[in-house]
C-alpha cells in the first residue's frame, strides 16, 4: 500500500495517456512523479506535463538514469518500447526497483530474459508482466500449474495498423479486399519480427506455455477497424476461449485504451487496500 514516488520510463503516448487516468482515478496524489526519457530531452511537453501536477504533488523529468535510480523510486513502468526495456531493466532491478514493462515482447530475447531474471534475484526485487491490451493471464497462469495442451493466440487489425511491418512485403495492404493471414507460427517469432504489433503474443507465451509452444497468427483485415484479440487454451483443468476488442485512445489511435488503463492498474493495486 505504499507508492509516494513513481517512475515513468518514456513520455509518448502511451505515457500521456497514463497521466490523464491516473489524474482521475488516484484517491490522493502521488508524492513524487520521474519521467525518464532519452538522452537531451530534460523537460516535459507542455500537456504532459499539466497531467502530471494534476497526479503528483512533484514532478520533475529527467535523462539520467543513475539519477532515478539514486531517487529510489517505489515503481519503475516502462513505455517506451524493446529498447528501453533493453538499456533501463536490468540496473533497475539490480538496484531493488520494482519494474513494470509494456513491452513484453523484449523478453523473446532469451538472453535478455535471463539478464533480467538475474538482476530481480539480485536486487531482491520483482520485473512484472501486466496483461496490457489482452486478458485472461490469470487463468492461464493459473493452468500452466497443470497440463496445457495448446495456447493459440490470433491478431486481427486492420490494414493500416500493420504499415511499417513486414507485412508489407507480404501484402499490399492498402488494395486488400478480404482477411489475409501473413503470419503463422511461434510466439517467439511473432515478437521478433513485430516488435511494436506483438506485446500479446509475448505476454501471452510468459503467462503460460512459453514463446516456442504458442502459436501466433497475424491477420491484417479490412474488415475491422479496431485491434481483435483471439486466444484459445486447450488444458487438463480448462478450456478456455477469450475475444477482446481492443478500442484506441480518442487522442492517439496507435495508443490501446487497455494497455493504458492495465498498466494504471499496476500503480492503484499497489496503493487500494483491497487487491483483485
Amino acid at each position: 500500500m505504499a507508492l509516494d514516488h513513481l517512475c515513468i520510463i518514456g513520455a509518448g503516448s502511451i505515457a500521456a495517456e497514463m497521466l490523464v487516468t491516473l489524474g482521475r482515478v488516484l484517491d490522493a496524489p502521488l508524492q513524487r512523479l520521474t519521467v525518464l526519457q532519452r538522452a537531451g530531452k530534460t523537460a516535459l511537453p507542455e500537456d504532459m506535463a499539466q497531467a502530471a501536477a494534476r497526479c503528483a504533488h512533484s514532478v520533475r523529468a529527467s535523462d539520467d538514469l543513475a539519477d532515478v535510480i539514486a531517487a529510489r523510486p517505489d515503481l519503475a513502468i516502462e513505455c517506451a518500447g524493446h529498447r528501453a526495456v533493453q538499456a533501463y531493466g536490468a540496473r533497475l532491478l539490480e538496484n531493488g526497483i520494482e519494474t513494470v514493462i509494456a513491452s513484453t515482447g523484449a523478453l523473446a530475447d532469451a538472453g535478455l530474459h535471463d539478464r533480467l531474471r538475474r538482476a530481480a534475484l539480485a536486487g531482491r526485487t520483482r520485473l512484472v508482466l501486466p496483461a496490457g491490451a489482452v486478458g485472461g493471464m490469470d487463468i492461464l497462469a493459473a493452468l500452466r500449474n497443470g497440463d496445457l495442451d495448446s495456447v493459440a493466440y490470433t491478431s486481427r487489425k486492420p490494414p493500416h495498423a500493420w504499415r511499417g511491418t513486414p507485412a508489407e512485403k507480404e501484402l499490399d495492404l492498402d488494395d486488400l479486399t478480404a482477411e489475409a493471414v501473413f503470419f503463422d507460427g511461434t510466439a517467439r517469432r511473432a515478437a521478433t519480427d513485430y516488435p511494436k504489433n506483438a506485446n500479446v503474443a509475448a505476454t501471452i507465451a510468459l503467462a503460460g506455455a512459453g514463446f516456442d509452444a504458442t502459436r501466433v497468427r497475424l491477420i491484417a483485415d479490412p474488415q475491422v477497424t479496431a485491434n481483435i484479440h483471439e486466444v484459445n487454451i486447450v488444458s487438463d483443468a480448462a478450456e478456455v476461449q477469450m475475444r477482446i476488442v481492443g478500442k484506441p485512445s480518442p487522442r492517439n489511435p496507435k495508443t490501446s485504451l487497455p494497455t493504458v488503463h492495465s498498466l494504471v492498474r499496476e500503480v492503484t493495486r499497489r496503493r487500494d487496500p483491497i487487491v483483485s
